[in-house]
């Protein structure tokens, strides 16, 4: 990848806890590819206030928010996009001279891979998961017209909150249902995390369903993922998540909007 940096560079960044190297690989290869002034980095840091501070203070043009930041940063921004309102969870910060409006492109991905994927409306669904991400998902499950579902969390008040807010049931677990739909929206599966190696649902809940969605994209294939393919099960990615969201992101950023042509070689480019 060559880049031509200079003073009138714009820079765009991420912030995770575990940062990856996908958003910096799929970013970077578009504005070359379209002769953008961009340039795109990855950053970890423990330091939120701080951070957000730097992106006003350096004039940063954009910034992805991943976890366990998405709620947090509400209180550092000075604008909310209408759905990141509605949702009280951003993923997204667009800088325009000094003001900070958040947006949350999660939402925009989830909904168009239940479409992309066919998902029936009817499914009866479990959502695993109860923090900012999960707050996304389950928004765009409700607004999709995904009305028989339960929100499973060991988190009471949140989990309660969350199912409330949309209509929904709130179990610590899951017990005796078997949804057709499963939505993994924690950690578990996730690459260097204390859970790297486990499934989110039992091996008999899995067998029942029809749908299995994990939302956890490092890896790409999670052990639920894996286990969901092999048992011929409809799968939605983690992968599929980031893309559709950082496509959505890099139009914020930029303005410009790429064909699909060039969206899936940006896709490719950054597996590779």
């Amino acid at each position: 990848m060559q880049m031509n940096p200079n003073k009138d560079t714009q820079l765009c960044m991420s912030l995770s806890a575990r940062p990856g190297n996908f958003g910096l690989r799929f970013h970077n290869h578009l504005y070359e590819q379209l002769g953008l002034n961009f340039y795109y980095k990855a950053f970890a840091s423990q330091d939120l206030t701080g951070a957000v501070a730097g992106i006003r203070a350096l004039r940063i043009r954009g910034c992805g928010v991943s976890m366990p930041f998405k709620e947090a940063c509400i209180a550092l921004v000075d604008e909310l996009d209408a759905s990141a309102a509605a949702i009280q969870s951003i993923n997204t910060i667009v800088n325009t001279d000094g003001h900070l409006k958040a947006y949350n492109t999660d939402y925009i991905a989830v909904a168009q891979l239940l479409e992309k994927h066919q998902v029936p409306k009817d499914s009866t669904f479990a959502l695993r998961g109860s923090g900012g991400m999960a707050k996304a998902v389950a928004s765009a499950l409700r607004d999709g017209g995904y009305e028989n579902g339960v929100i499973v969390a060991r988190n009471e008040r949140a989990g309660q909150a969350l199912a409330q807010s949309l209509g929904y049931e709130w179990q610590a677990e899951l017990g005796s249902r078997r949804p057709q739909m499963l939505v993994n929206v924690t950690p578990i599966g996730m690459t260097g995390g204390p859970e790297a190696e486990q499934l989110a649902f039992e091996p008999e809940v899995i067998e029942k369903a029809e749908t299995v969605f994990d939302v956890v994209a490092i890896p790409s294939e999670t052990p639920l993922i894996v286990r969901a393919r092999a048992e011929g099960k409809r799968v939605i990615t983690g992968l599929e998540v980031i893309a559709i969201q950082a496509l959505e992101q890099f139009v914020l950023y930029t303005g410009v909007r790429p064909t699909d042509e060039q969206f899936q070689k940006a896709v490719a480019f950054a597996r590779s």
